[in-house]
């Protein structure tokens, strides 16, 4: 999740772009994280990561981020 590569032309293999027009807010970001998981699963697919293994790692990701969150800071820094 950490990594940097220093080219980023393989960046548009796996990131899909969402279109904003005619979306509110909460559709706008649910759809985000919609595609960001898809690309991250079609990734991970080509890395040669198993459908159980992907589906672990995601939602130990998705639980860690809900874990983490702490809504009073979260506002304070915007």
């Amino acid at each position: 999740m950490t990594e940097k590569p220093d080219d980023s032309s393989g960046y548009d293999l796996f990131v899909t772009e969402f279109p904003k027009k005619g979306l509110g807010i909460i559709d706008y970001l649910q759809g985000r994280v919609h595609f960001a998981l898809l690309d991250q699963m079609k990734l991970m697919t080509t890395s040669g990561m198993t459908q159980a293994k992907i589906k672990e790692t995601i939602i130990a990701n998705v639980n860690e981020i809900i874990e983490n969150f702490e809504p009073q800071k979260e506002s304070k820094s915007h």
